[in-house]
C-alpha cells in the first residue's frame, strides 16, 4: 500500500514550503503560484483555527493538514524534476504552461487534483482505521474553505472583469467556485475516503488509480471549452489580467510589497 513521502512535518514547514513556491513563481512569472497562493491562505487560516480551539482534536487535524499538503508538495517536486505524477496533477501542471486558460480554470484544476484525490488519501493515511473520528473536524475545515471562498471570488472579479459572462462571478452559493470546491470537499472526497478505508493491499492502490483516472478526466473537462462557452472564455481571457506576479500577489492578499495599482494589468 502506497504512502505519501514526507516533505513537511509541521504547519510552519508547510507554510514555508508554500512561501518558497510562491516566491519562485513571482520571480519567474510561473502560473503554479496561483494555486499555491490560494493554498497558503487556507493553511494559514487552518493554523489560526487550531490555535483558537476551533477543532476538537487540534493535533489530529494538524496531522491531516500536513499529510494533505505533502501530497501536493511531492507532486509539485516530481513535476519540476520531469518525473511521473498522478493523472489528476498532470492535467493541472500541464495547464500551467498555457496562457489561454483563465485564472479560475487554473485554480479549479489545482483544487480538483488536491481535494478530489489527495484529501481522501490523506484522511485515510492519518485516521489509523478510525475515519469517523475525523468527520467533525474534517467538516470544520470545509467551513474555513467557505469563509475564504467569497474573498477569492471578489479578487477574481477584479482580475477578470468579464467573469460574469459565464455566470462564474458572484458571492452566493450558486457561484461555480463555491459549488466546485465545497461540494466536492464535503461529499465526493469524504465518500472516496470512506470507500478507500475499506481497501487493503493492492486493492487500495488500484482504487486510488481508478479514482485518479476519473478525477483527471474531470480536470480535462474543466478546460475543454466548446461552442458559446469557448467564445465566452476567450472574451473573459481577453480582458483578464495577464501579469502573473500581480495575480499571485492579489490571490495572496499582497503579502509581498508589490504596488496595488493597474500597472500590474497587461491586457
Amino acid at each position: 500500500m502506497s504512502s505519501t513521502p514526507i516533505v513537511a512535518q509541521t504547519l510552519d514547514e508547510v507554510l514555508a514550503k508554500l512561501e518558497d513556491i510562491i516566491g519562485n513563481a513571482i520571480k519567474t512569472e510561473d502560473r503554479s503560484g496561483y494555486f499555491a497562493a490560494l493554498y497558503y491562505k487556507v493553511t494559514l487560516k487552518v493554523k489560526e483555527g487550531i490555535a483558537a480551539g476551533q477543532f476538537g482534536d487540534g493535533k489530529n487535524i494538524t496531522r491531516l493538514d500536513v499529510q494533505f499538503a505533502n501530497r501536493y508538495f511531492y507532486a509539485f517536486d516530481q513535476w519540476q524534476q520531469g518525473k511521473p505524477v498522478t493523472g489528476s496533477w498532470e492535467v493541472a501542471f500541464n495547464a500551467i504552461k498555457k496562457r489561454s486558460y483563465l485564472i479560475l480554470q487554473h485554480l479549479l484544476l489545482g483544487m480538483n487534483a488536491h481535494i478530489n484525490l489527495d484529501l481522501g488519501i490523506a484522511a485515510c493515511e492519518v485516521s489509523n482505521g478510525n475515519l469517523d473520528s475525523m468527520r467533525t473536524d474534517y467538516n470544520n475545515i470545509n467551513l474555513i474553505l467557505a469563509s475564504l471562498t467569497y474573498g477569492v471570488i471578489n479578487q477574481l472579479n477584479v482580475l477578470s472583469p468579464f467573469m460574469s459572462i459565464l455566470g462564474f462571478r458572484g458571492t452566493k452559493s450558486n457561484s461555480m467556485l463555491v459549488q466546485f470546491s465545497l461540494g466536492n470537499a464535503r461529499d465526493g472526497s469524504w465518500c472516496f475516503a470512506e470507500e478507500l478505508s475499506l481497501k487493503k493491499g493492492s486493492a487500495y492502490d488500484d482504487f486510488i488509480a481508478r479514482r485518479d483516472n476519473e478525477i483527471a478526466e474531470l480536470g480535462g473537462s474543466l478546460i475543454k471549452n466548446r461552442g458559446f462557452l469557448k467564445i465566452g472564455v476567450w472574451l473573459i481571457h481577453l480582458f483578464e489580467c495577464k501579469k502573473v506576479s500581480y495575480i499571485i500577489d492579489m490571490l495572496n492578499d499582497f503579502k509581498k510589497p508589490y504596488k496595488k495599482d493597474l500597472k500590474g494589468f497587461k491586457l
